[in-house]
């Protein structure tokens, strides 16, 4: 049971695996994968199919990066886990259920899905993925009200999808993901979503194929949103290139211990509270529950750990122009605020679990006592309650499992490029003033073309 149910994180169980992808080791990073007990197992599955395709596409071997992806993506449309699933969770811990992903990733598969086919040259399955983002975020939305304020949306796959239409001359469908974009950001608070402000990019990108469209009251009405004026500025002869800088390394899951105890509030209904915060006790019943066998709960829940980025600052440059990257996507705020949103009813659903439990360790332990010979204590039964507690001790445990090679953020910038070719730099800048420059060649055909960079440091 010790081994079963140690407190090792499943960071600290891929770590290997994670040193060689922070050095660019990308065909030893596979072979940790492969070799790594616990994401061998069934029920970590989509977890290895989503790392295998992420190391895949770092080394650029971006066919079997969507096999993997592929797979992992049909896992998730035939539906993860069931009854027996939720059985197995409830008798030991979250961390022995079938991984579903956390709602963040699922959009990130279709990013890096649709950058592999347009490297691959295969146009049409990239506006496929593009058109498979709206089902995603019609799919988030369903489980939300329209006024929620959770994340039901996720902005940068609306931008990318609105910039993969471009690249394929869909002006109109280019316009109407940017538009749906900008007004995730003017719905939020000063027009910034999960740690993002909206990007002056995107606001370009929707005024001009607003006006490509010939769309002038939504040009009209899109200037008063952001307070600009639009010109029109002729595309450079030799087209854009868009590209992402990923920096960082998304923020660990780890074990975080919480005490509750079961009470009456002022309603008289029974809830858990540690002092400051107060849980509801969903489906409360005083024939399975004793109160006084619930006098303080052991807890575990997980946190997000952020690490600091080795790179602070970036700039892209070329013999047209030099530009500034804007973020695009916040993963370390989107993990931390997605997680917090779903404290509540999942810190609920837990306690009302170990009540139960603790109730049925309390009743066997009752019912041993003075049940024996001449009225001592029944050993078996004494022994089975004490066991049993020791049980749940050991196997209380939070899952800690996370998509651990993405980026802790997102950043990108779209810079002109002439005909022919074009020597691109980036030059990156750490916190201590090292800098690092990757140069890439990019040819300018007149259309719109896409790189990425990872800096997972």
């Amino acid at each position: 049971m010790l081994f079963l149910f140690g407190c090792a994180s499943y960071n600290d169980r891929v770590l290997p695996y994670l040193k060689q992808i922070g050095d660019g080791n990308y065909m030893q990073a596979a072979k940790e994968l492969d070799k790594n007990s616990l994401l061998s197992k069934p029920r970590n599955r989509l977890l290895f199919l989503m790392e295998k395709g992420k190391v895949s596409h770092l080394a650029g071997d971006y066919q079997n990066s969507n096999l993997y992806f592929n797979e992992a993506d049909q896992l998730l449309e035939n539906g993860l886990g069931g009854v027996v699933d939720a059985t197995i969770g409830t008798l030991v811990n979250p961390m022995t259920q079938v991984y579903k992903g956390e709602d963040f990733e699922k959009f990130m598969i279709h990013y890096y899905k649709a950058l592999n086919y347009l490297y691959l040259h295969q146009t049409e399955d990239a506006i496929v993925e593009a058109r498979r983002i709206s089902l995603q975020t019609q799919e988030q939305g369903d489980k939300f009200n329209d006024k929620d304020s959770r994340y039901s949306k996720d902005a940068f796959s609306l931008m990318l999808q609105g910039l993969l239409y471009e690249s394929a001359n869909d002006v109109n469908n280019a316009f109407i993901a940017y538009r749906n974009a900008a007004d995730v950001y003017l719905a939020s608070p000063d027009s910034v979503y999960y740690g993002v402000k909206i990007p002056k990019t995107l606001k370009e990108d929707l005024l001009r194929t607003a006006y490509q469209n010939g769309f002038t009251s939504e040009v009209g009405k899109y200037e008063k949103a952001f307070n600009v004026k639009y010109h029109y500025k002729k595309a450079p002869e030799g087209g854009e290139l868009i590209f992402f800088w990923e920096n960082g390394i998304v923020p660990a899951k780890q074990q975080k211990e919480f005490f509750f105890s079961l009470i009456k509030d002022s309603n008289g209904d029974m809830v858990f509270s540690d002092g400051n915060v107060v849980v509801p006790f969903y489906n409360y019943d005083s024939k399975k529950v004793r109160s006084a066998s619930v006098q303080s709960l052991r807890v575990t829940y997980p946190v997000y750990v952020a690490k600091p980025s080795y790179f602070k600052t970036a700039q892209l440059s070329d013999t047209l122009a030099s530009v500034t990257f804007e973020k695009a996507e916040d993963i370390n705020v989107l993990a931390v605020k997605t997680l917090d949103q779903r404290f509540v009813k999942e810190m609920g659903k837990t306690l009302s679990r170990l009540a139960v439990k603790k109730s049925a360790e309390y009743i066997l332990s009752e019912s041993g006592k003075n049940a024996g010979k001449n009225g001592k204590d029944d050993a078996l039964l004494t022994g089975l309650g004490y066991g049993m507690q020791l049980y749940s001790l050991l196997s209380e445990k939070s899952d800690t499992r996370n998509w651990q090679s993405l980026p802790d953020e997102i950043n990108y910038a779209r810079i002109p490029l002439k005909k022919g070719d074009n020597t691109i730099s980036l030059r990156l800048q750490g916190a201590n003033g090292q800098e690092e420059v990757k140069t890439i060649h990019v040819q300018g055909t007149g259309g719109l073309k896409f790189y990425n960079y990872s800096t997972l440091r």
